[in-house]
């Protein structure tokens, strides 16, 4: 039986890099928020053996490299069960740019072979899973808005926030995450041999791998971060935001925080197009604009659809990639996932 699953895309809310930790990855802390932009992934399985992934997309692999194939394989291992998989991903989402498109594929995988194969893991076997693959993918167990600590696997859900109208802008290039991180690195002063496996994962060399600043970093975040999630908003007056539109008090609150990506700080120097493409988002009248992830895409949150559509058209017009979604809470998330028939 085929199984068709939507992939959903994520933003970063914000997004700390603190040192890095003794097994290699950087201690990262970070909201995820998913949204409604998605790929469709459709998941086969016949009598046989094997994995096979199909993709139009030329940049996706269809490999054990690819992270439905590594996560299709570990689902047949903890069923103890065997078949002739087929996954067909359907790209809507851009490849390499920052919105956890591959994991997305992969959690999406998970829960169509369970489906196909009318069987399901428990709970912890499917994050074990997850976090095996990809620090991103356990945050598409959850969906919504999501806490995620650690190197981003550890991850919590939180009370969703409002739904926000968002633009997604993707320039046209490509922003490895290993490339960023060892930026990150190069800039804090830490040590790096810049060859990084997987995502934030870089060799330790027995030098001092972090200062103070970062670890401040990461405290002031989230110190920041639960007071916002927990309804400690305020006006620009100081003044506490009863009787405000709680939406409108979390975008204030965004800016007046100055709840921030730091990879924006090596990313907008090597890449000055992305940096543009969020000057124009700031000129069109957003709210709170951000780089997601490593990037390459930029999102605006916006206070109608009106004047994001304005936004979409500016950016189309200057031939950059954008439109116009809104931001996904968890049950409508769960709700949509598998398309009705």
């Amino acid at each position: 039986m085929a199984v068709s699953v939507r992939s959903f895309a994520k933003i970063n809310i914000g997004l700390r890099i603190g040192p890095l930790r003794e097994d290699g990855y950087h201690e990262l802390r970070t909201i995820y928020q998913t949204i409604a932009l998605h790929d469709t992934v459709r998941v086969d399985v016949s009598k046989g053996v094997g994995i096979e992934i199909h993709c139009k997309d030329p940049r996706v692999p269809n490999d054990e490299t690819n992270t439905c194939w590594r996560v299709a394989d570990r689902v047949l291992r903890a069923l103890k069960t065997r078949g002739k998989v087929r996954i067909t991903i359907e790209k809507s989402l851009p490849v390499q740019g920052g919105m956890g498109a591959a994991s997305s594929n992969a959690v999406a995988t998970l829960l169509g072979l369970e489906k196909a194969l009318k069987q399901s893991l428990p709970a912890e076997d499917r994050l074990r899973i997850a976090s095996e693959v990809g620090s991103d993918l356990p945050l598409f167990l959850i969906g919504g808005t999501v806490l995620g600590t650690g190197r981003g696997e550890q991850v919590y859900p939180l009370e969703d926030l409002p739904a926000f109208h968002c633009v997604i802008a993707t320039p046209e290039v490509g922003v490895s995450t290993p490339a960023a991180f060892a930026d990150w690195d190069k800039k804090a002063g830490t040590a790096s041999d810049g060859k990084s496996k997987i995502a934030g994962k870089t060799k330790l060399t027995g030098m001092e791998l972090t200062n103070n600043a970062g670890s401040d970093k990461i405290n002031t975040f989230s110190q920041t971060v639960y007071e916002w999630l927990n309804g400690s908003t305020f006006t620009p007056t100081g003044v506490p935001s009863k009787g405000w539109d709680r939406a409108e008090a979390l975008l204030l609150d965004l800016v007046r925080t100055g709840i921030e990506n730091d990879f924006e700080s090596v990313v907008f120097p090597k890449y000055p197009a992305i940096r543009e493409v969020k000057r124009v988002l700031e000129r069109s009248g957003a709210k709170y604009v951000s780089l997601s992830g490593s990037g390459s895409t930029v999102y605006a949150f916006f206070q109608g659809p009106e004047v994001a559509a304005k936004a979409v058209k500016l950016l189309q017009d200057n031939d950059i990639p954008a439109q116009a979604t809104l931001t996904l809470p968890r049950a409508q998330y769960w709700k949509e996932m598998f398309p009705r028939k």
